[in-house]
């Protein structure tokens, strides 16, 4: 693959790439949040109760 079949972004782009990548990446970390607070919130005060 030549340099001429690759597509140059303009910094505006690159930008927008950047700022989308940051928006999933927080939209990710809140649902792992949401999931263990969902978690914790259905097994109740029993998960502190657990025998090693």
């Amino acid at each position: 693959m030549s340099n001429d079949d690759l597509v140059t972004l303009t910094d505006k782009q690159k930008k927008a790439r950047r700022s989308r990548n940051v928006a999933i990446g927080l939209a990710l970390a809140a649902l792992v949040i949401i999931f263990y607070l969902a978690t914790i919130a259905k097994f109740g005060p029993a998960i502190l109760d657990r025998s090693l």
